[in-house]
């Protein structure tokens, strides 16, 4: 018999190959080695885009997609499924097939690159099968104001756009950028108590790509460590901010995020102990 090593927390991550390496699932992968996970990465989508735009998105065969997570389910023990941009409506049922039959691990919902992209030929479609079949399966799911408005057309203002989606049978919704100032930038999370803390950071002078994908695989990863869930969405919101502060403009777009932003850290200080 093997000998396992259930060290290592293993994260699935479904989402879009992004060849800029901004989002998508090298955000997953980069997260996952970054917080002492294993990332497997589950391809949805095939896309050409750089860091200033997306400029075509193929959605993989669903049959394909299914065959990917199957096969590693029935290998290793997965911890924690973080779902991003799921690519069709095909995509959206199989995966929700997938997490039916794992109920017992936390799923961590990024419904922006789920729903969103102008290259999307059916996001309506897409929008609607997120709501009726992911939402009810996630632990948690992170839009941003715009993105919670759009899953919640009904609501007109933030409490209830926050009370539409948990009605879904999500269990906490972060809603990023909340409010925001020249300074401040705020996120509140709710459950079903209503709100339960506002979560306040300084606001960065620069365009970054890749924050929600970050955000939302951060706290898978801080999920399949263990930790509660309402601590796992403290801690990713702390490492997602410090990616953000951290990250580098490789390109003539947006900053992308440094996932290792912690190894520049004790680079300087190595540096500094040999000089």
């Amino acid at each position: 018999m093997p000998e396992f090593e259930p060290i290592t927390p293993t994260i699935m991550s479904f989402s879009s190959h992004d060849p800029s390496g901004s989002s998508g699932i090298q955000a997953g992968i980069e997260c996952a080695a970054s917080l002492g996970c294993h990332c497997t990465p589950i391809i949805t989508a095939l896309c050409a885009k750089d860091t200033r735009d997306t400029k075509e998105i193929i959605p993989v065969d669903t049959s394909l997609m299914i065959e990917q997570a199957r096969s590693v389910l029935e290998d290793m023990q997965v911890r924690a499924f973080k779902v991003g941009f799921t690519g069709s409506v095909e995509n959206v049922e199989a995966i929700h097939s997938i997490l039916h039959d794992y109920p017992g691990i936390p799923v961590v919902l990024d419904p922006g690159t789920s729903v969103c992209g102008s290259k999307l030929v059916d996001a309506p479609g897409v929008l609607h099968a997120t709501e009726a079949l992911l939402l009810p399966l996630a632990t948690v799911t992170t839009p941003d104001l715009e993105e919670a408005h759009e899953l919640a057309q009904q609501a007109d203002t933030i409490d209830a756009c926050a009370q539409e989606i948990l009605e879904t049978g999500c269990e906490y919704v972060l809603i990023t950028g909340a409010r925001r100032s020249l300074s401040t930038y705020e996120n509140h999370l709710y459950g079903k108590q209503g709100l339960i803390k506002t979560f306040s950071q300084d606001r960065l002078k620069f365009p970054t790509h890749g924050c929600g994908a970050t955000l939302a695989a951060s706290i898978a990863c801080y999920l399949g460590h263990g930790l509660l869930t309402e601590e796992a969405i403290t801690q990713g919101q702390n490492f997602t901010w410090h990616t953000l502060a951290h990250s580098r403009r490789l390109g003539m777009g947006k900053r992308i995020p440094n996932r290792f932003f912690w190894t520049d850290k004790q680079k300087a200080r190595q540096m500094a102990k040999n000089t």
